[in-house]
């Protein structure tokens, strides 16, 4: 079901777009600050935790967001984004509260699972106002360029602000977080409500059910859900590599997500401000490629870009698990080679498997995609934690660039498998955007 948006789909930058570029900013700024620089410094220095116990917490966060993307999508095709992400950010409201003003690690575990849950509604509200704002000029790749920015600017900024506001005071970090939050739950307020089209479509079935009663509300509600899943099992068409694919792409980053702090300033010797600047540098040569890789994946497809990407992260990530006694620039080369990489695989990544969304129910099926996505975050930090604690610092390092190494080997077959007898490559380009088969 299609998500309407402004009737200005020549312009990218719509009223319903900026609005989700900065409320994507503002939850990925709260989400980088507390998993990258709050929560590893504050479990393991102040409670002493092991990196174990670090992963498990991180994991729920994470469990939290993927159990609710897939119904997340479904319900915003029906009750629109302003609900369902009003009701998301309240509950992620909710979270941080739990995690600044209780000290129990089962509040900060609970605090962590709502977090996850409050902001699964964000990347389905993304990825269907992307698709509808691009869907006449077919420039996906360029805005998700775009839209990459605001995600990992972000990401980085949070944690690289805090580490200098931690040293003042815990309340005012808490404070901008919150902050962050209350302005990201009035921009939800401006965004589109009901979908007319859903509401149209089921109108009909409403007539012919009794909703007067709870139990025939109850009723409806699972026939609308068993149509849905039928729906998208007969309109997905996708190779079966896919699914290991969208695992892996997530797993080799929750591999890194809860140990790189510790990594940075236990193994490198580096100080918070040291590892900010780290994070700017790596980030900011990612952002600088999103739009201009975008562009050229629109117009070229993206399995040159893939693949580039996946086995430059590979590489990069695999001697970075070594740079302990290496020269800083070579340290400093390899942040920037990481950056690089992931400034071809991201656009070029969501582009491919925008591709793959039958013309129906598209709010569940990319839910469905970024939960299967999601579940490589989730399993990533415990992993992590456990390559951490029984082989090394290192070893986290090296199983992510095994995971990009396998992903590149799995994306050759796909890209291979959907190669037109001519040469030309079948997705995703601005001539043509066949599915997987």
């Amino acid at each position: 079901m299609e998500i309407p948006l402004p009737k200005v789909n020549r312009n990218l930058l719509t009223p319903t777009f900026l609005s989700l570029w900065t409320m994507m900013f503002l939850i990925e700024f709260v989400k980088g600050a507390l998993l990258v620089s709050i929560l590893p410094v504050y479990m393991g220095d102040v409670l002493g935790l092991s990196a174990l116990a670090i992963g498990l917490s991180f994991s729920t966060q994470y469990i939290g967001d993927n159990l609710f993307r897939a119904p997340a999508g479904w319900l915003i095709s029906r009750i629109g984004f302003r609900l369902a992400m009003t009701l998301g950010i309240s509950i992620m409201l909710i979270a941080v509260l739990l995690i600044a003003f209780t000290h129990q690690i089962g509040y900060i575990v609970l605090g962590c699972a709502l977090l996850g849950a409050g902001t699964s509604p964000l990347w389905p509200c993304v990825m269907l106002g992307v698709s509808s704002v691009t869907e006449k000029n077919q420039n996906f790749a360029t805005a998700m360029g775009v839209i990459q920015i605001s995600s990992l600017g972000g990401t980085g900024l949070g944690p690289v602000l805090i580490n200098f506001l931690v040293g003042i005071s815990y309340a005012l970090v808490f404070s901008v977080l919150l902050g962050c939050i209350g302005a990201v739950l009035l921009i939800s307020l401006a965004l589109p409500g009901v979908v007319k089209e859903a509401e149209e479509e089921e109108a009909p079935r409403r007539g012919k059910v009794n909703t007067s009663r709870p139990f025939d509300k109850l009723k409806h509600l699972q026939e609308r859900l068993a149509q849905t899943i039928g729906e998208v099992r007969r309109n997905i068409h996708v190779s079966r590599l896919l699914y290991p694919a969208l695992f892996l792409q997530s797993f080799a980053v929750g591999l890194l997500t809860p140990v790189i702090t510790l990594f940075v300033r236990t193994e490198l010797g580096l100080s918070p401000e040291q590892f900010s600047l780290m994070l700017i540098v790596g980030g900011g040569f990612t952002v600088l490629g999103l739009i201009p890789v975008g562009r050229l994946v629109d117009q070229w497809g993206t399995t040159s870009f893939l693949n580039a990407g996946f086995a430059l992260a590979a590489v990069s990530i695999g001697l970075f698990a070594y740079a302990k006694g290496m020269p800083g620039l070579l340290v400093w080369g390899l942040v920037i080679l990481i950056g690089a990489s992931y400034a071809c695989i991201l656009p070029s990544w969501n582009t491919m498997v925008s591709t793959l969304l039958p013309k129906k129910e598209k709010g569940a099926v990319w839910g469905f995609f970024l939960a299967i996505q999601g579940t490589g975050m989730v399993i990533g930090p415990v992993v992590s934690g456990r390559l951490w604690d029984f082989f090394g610092p290192h070893a986290p390092f090296l199983a992510s660039a095994g995971a990009m190494s396998l992903l590149f080997l799995i994306h050759l077959r796909l890209s291979h498998k959907n190669v037109r007898r001519d040469g030309q490559e079948a997705l995703p380009s601005a001539a043509g955007r066949d599915r997987l088969e």
